[in-house]
């Protein structure tokens, strides 16, 4: 913005019709400028909890007033100041003054239209993004529904005692799955991967053994549903259910001040290595987090000695957009 705005002053001072004093002109024109920018960057600063309930564009528009007031408020300034200086007279300042109306108001304008058309390509952008969730959530409510009910199936035969708290389960899960796209608590959605987590803790019995470690009190962050219990159900498709001995999962959740982290850990499989499949799962977490959070959140993975992590990054703030 400095740059620009000493670009603007030395179009100003070199504009045509002017006769004499050019280097003092380009000085109050720089100083204007300078002064004019840090006057409606401090405005919107100051105001930014009352302008975050606002929409983009009404800002744009509040920050283009800015400019123009501020234009108006340093070149008064700056007469009552500098009138003596150079052999500058009331009509010259008059001249300056609009001239510089005129720049800031077209600066502005263009400005706001860049900005216009940015915002726009960002929701063409935004909804192509949702057909994609769509397309995601329909492949992968067959996926997680079919392996769950093979689960089932199979418990029916050898343990049926245990049917009611299965079936109890799977309403659960069913009606996540079944509710489409939406927003649900970090608590909620963990409870769903521990639904299913008990789901195939009746069907593996001793080979699968849970840790959970979370802080006394989770934060109050929001997921897509069904955004964590995928990655869950890949630790036991790539991990537990590949190792004749079984193995232990753990998840964990830590917070900083900025960040809640949610780690799902599983042993690789025997062969040393987590074969991922066709990661309809974990590609359907990574895209719906990234959209829920504006891109400051996302799934990682990695293998770390014998262990496969998959780490979720959710942000504390919600995306202001």
């Amino acid at each position: 913005m400095l740059l620009a705005g000493e670009g603007l002053a030395a179009v100003l001072a070199l504009a045509p019709g002017i006769e004499q004093g050019r280097w003092i002109l380009f000085g109050l024109t720089s100083l204007s400028i300078q002064w004019i920018a840090l006057f409606a960057l401090g405005g919107l600063y100051l105001s930014r909890s009352w302008l975050a309930r606002l929409r983009p564009q009404r800002i744009a528009y509040i920050a283009l007033g800015l400019l123009l007031m501020g234009t108006w408020i340093i070149s008064g300034v700056t007469w009552i100041f500098f009138r003596g200086a150079g052999n500058f007279g009331q009509d010259d300042w008059i001249s300056f003054v609009l001239r510089l109306t005129a720049l800031v108001l077209t600066v502005g304008l263009l400005g706001l239209a860049a900005f216009q058309n940015y915002w726009h390509a960002r929701q063409l952008s935004l909804r192509a993004k949702q057909s994609e969730l769509e397309a995601l959530q329909a492949r992968i409510r067959p996926h997680f529904l079919f392996n769950t009910l093979n689960t089932g199936a199979a418990l029916v035969h050898r343990r049926p005692e245990e049917v009611e708290r299965l079936l109890l389960d799977l309403a659960d899960l069913f009606r996540a799955a079944l509710a489409g796209p939406r927003e649900i608590s970090l608590e909620d959605e963990l409870a769903l991967a521990q639904r299913y987590l008990e789901i195939e803790s009746l069907r593996f019995g001793e080979r699968l053994r849970v840790q959970w470690k979370l802080p006394r009190e989770l934060p109050a962050v929001t997921v897509p549903a069904l955004s964590i219990q995928p990655l869950v159900e890949n630790a036991i498709r790539h991990g537990i259910e590949r190792r004749a001995d079984g193995g232990d999962i753990e998840i964990a959740v830590t917070t900083t001040p900025e960040t809640v982290i949610v780690r799902i850990i599983n042993p690789l499989a025997t062969n040393g290595e987590n074969r991922p499949g066709h990661q309809v799962g974990l590609n359907a977490s990574q895209v719906r987090i990234e959209a829920l959070t504006g891109g400051r959140g996302s799934v990682l993975t990695q293998q770390e000695g014998r262990r496969f992590i998959a780490t979720v990054r959710l942000p504390t703030t919600p995306d202001q957009r």
